[in-house]
């Protein structure tokens, strides 16, 4: 009874210890795998001594591997197959490519820094070849970087770990049976990779087809049903051969993700959460499994080994796996920066180490802490500098471009229009059959369904847009549309059509929705203005001299109603004008302005007989009548 309450309470104080550097973490908004390192260790052996996790005997190993099968799943199912297609030749480079570089790069460090044996040195590159989901991904969610930046991380991340993982047992079991043919080797890796690939595929599958036909299952069971799915197809896998697992786990997730099963959301946060259980008290298990004095032992050499994989290793990978990429220099040296290590370095070297040293073959502790030293340095380098470093190199997603746009109507088509013509990708949402047919009529990919549908939004793929508006002609559904994506999705711009105090019908002033354009846009108004071809498109500069005047006449124009700012263009990147949006000296404004003059009149006038709005610069802005400007400044100027 003693040793069964023994073992209790170490895995009791492993959750708790888990769950709270979850919860200290988020306050300070820290990647949380630094808590999860600290509190493990000050409860380990050489800190308060209240864990012990060699008291749970091989009972480790499998809380380790039920629970890398969770993390890799959850991995699998979070890969946005849509957004990979942009990084996809950069994706197989590093999982190919970039694995050989890492494990040759970092066995010569190992080997001339580190003064390791080649065998031993070989084995270590293997292990730290892997990058790891359960670091990179919570490190993305806190500092939204670009979403074509996260999708690779993330894809690396989840692909590159049953790689790794396999390419080290493969290592490790050359070094114990002193085999030394490449061939047998290779073939090895290859036979795991299928294997896993087969067994995950096919069981993706199955599972996505219970999910969506067996009915009579509650979503409760349903959930159940596919964490049993996912450890049978680990375990199976495993039987038939050892540590192709891991991938079978990756494959089905990236199936059953891609299969759109009802009610996958819920799911997925379902998923989620077990994930972040799972890795809370995994790195709280294994970093109270470490010895401190182990670290000292390895020398200065051991710190260059490091550094060397950090700083020369890393960047040559980057660069060569992304050569040929439409990645700029600020998201290359941000990818060179940021690959931390993670739950499966950690735990294939804690097995390790116990094999080599059942096998009489030193090096096994030293190995052991050269891998926790990698993961403890780059957790605390690159985690905590990486949001500093995305924003230094203005990578952060509020720079995402593209939008989900709900309506079409004449207005929403022409924002729609104007951005694509930019390069971004758009999707629109009507429910009018109609509606839908005049934006397509204009090359715009457009959905005839609900917005109010989640599944609608996924598909629509707001999870990868910058922004999000909703210009629908009823102002109320529009600011509850806004609020739902916001909720749902958390785009970095969510932007909507509504009266002018929303708050006092919704009894909340606490909304991340922003008012689009201007307060009370008269939408039908301008609907019926660009029917009736009554419209220019104009753009223009604020600058100094004159930028006090320039606002001046423009917020004229638009309190008379005869003209709406569309677009705002800054430092290069155009967005959406925000109603609020406080202008600034240099900033590009793109408008409609009012045209009331009969058709006739305009083509007499030089005007374009055409109904395609076209860009220009308009004199009836640019150039302030002399008359106006004191009229102006008296009345306009105090207020702004």
């Amino acid at each position: 009874m003693e040793a069964s309450f023994e073992i209790t309470l170490q895995m009791v104080i492993a959750v708790v210890a888990g769950i709270s550097a979850q919860v200290v973490a988020a306050y300070l908004r820290v990647p949380s795998i630094v808590f999860l390192l600290l509190f493990g260790i000050l409860l380990g052996s050489d800190g308060f001594g209240l864990l012990h996790p060699h008291l749970l005997g091989t009972g480790l190993e499998v809380i380790v591997a039920l629970g890398t099968a969770i993390i890799l799943f959850e991995g699998g199912l979070n890969l946005e197959l849509r957004e990979l297609n942009k990084v996809s030749t950069s994706l197989q480079l590093l999982v190919t490519l970039g694995t050989l570089i890492t494990l040759l790069g970092g066995s010569m460090a190992a080997h001339w820094l580190g003064e390791f044996p080649w065998p031993i040195a070989l084995l270590f590159a293997s292990l730290v070849v892997v990058t790891g989901p359960t670091v990179i991904s919570p490190l993305l969610k806190q500092i939204n970087v670009e979403r074509q930046v996260a999708t690779l991380l993330e894809g690396e991340g989840v692909l590159i770990d049953p790689v790794g993982a396999i390419l080290a047992v493969v290592v490790l079991n050359t070094i114990l049976n002193d085999n030394t043919d490449p061939f047998v080797a290779i073939s090895s890796l290859l036979i795991r990779l299928s294997i896993g690939g087969i067994i995950g595929a096919v069981g993706g599958w199955l599972m996505a087809l219970i999910c969506k036909f067996a009915n009579f299952l509650s979503f409760e069971v349903k959930n159940l049903v596919v964490l049993a799915g996912l450890w049978g197809l680990f375990v199976l896998a495993q039987m038939l051969r050892s540590e192709s697992g891991l991938m079978a786990t990756v494959v089905a997730g990236v199936v059953f993700g891609t299969a759109s099963v009802p009610e996958e959301r819920l799911l997925r946060h379902f998923k989620g959460q077990l994930t972040i259980f799972c890795v809370s008290v995994l790195f709280i298990l294994l970093a109270a499994d470490l010895s401190i004095d182990s670290l000292f032992a390895l020398g200065w050499g051991s710190l260059f080994t490091v550094l060397a994989l950090m700083f020369i290793v890393r960047p040559i990978n980057i660069l060569c796996c992304t050569w040929n990429s439409d990645l700029n220099w600020r998201q290359k040296l941000f990818l060179s920066w940021v690959a931390p290590r993670g739950i499966v370095s950690a735990s294939v070297a804690s097995l390790f180490a116990i094999l080599l040293t059942q096998h009489g073959i030193n090096g096994g502790d030293a190995i052991k802490a050269l891998v926790f030293l990698t993961i403890i340095m780059t957790v605390f380098c690159q985690g905590l500098t990486a949001g500093w470093i995305a924003r230094w190199l203005q990578i952060t997603s509020k720079e995402a471009t593209g939008a989900v746009i709900v309506g079409c109507n004449p207005l929403s088509i022409l924002v729609a229009r104007l951005l694509q013509e930019r390069g971004e990708a758009v999707v629109m949402i009507d429910t009018d059959p109609e509606a839908s047919k005049q934006a397509q009529a204009e090359n715009l990919r457009v959905l005839t369904s609900s917005a109010l549908d989640a599944n609608v939004l996924e598909e629509a793929g707001l999870a990868l847009m910058g922004t999000f508006l909703a210009m629908t002609k009823n102002g109320e559904v529009n600011f509850v549309l806004a609020q739902r994506a916001a909720e749902e999705f958390n785009p970095p711009r969510v932007l909507a059509v509504f009266p002018r105090d929303p708050q006092a019908t919704n009894g909340t002033n606490n909304t991340k929705v922003s008012q689009a354009f201007i307060p009370d846009l008269q939408i039908k108004t301008w609907n019926q203005y660009l029917n009736d071809e009554q419209v220019k498109l104009g753009m223009t500069t604020l600058k100094e001299p004159g930028f006090s005047l320039q606002k001046v006449q423009l917020q004229a124009l638009i309190r008379t109603g005869e003209l709406v700012p569309l677009f705002l263009e800054r430092d290069e990147k155009l967005q959406i004008m925000p109603a609020g949006e406080a202008w600034q000296s240099g900033d590009r404004i793109i408008y409609l302005l009012h045209d009331p003059r009969p058709k006739l009149l305009k083509r007499l006038s030089g005007g374009r007989d055409s109904n395609r709005l076209s860009l220009e610069k308009l004199p009836e802005v640019e150039e302030i009548p002399i008359g106006k400007l004191s009229q102006l400044s008296a009345s306009d100027a105090p207020a702004s």
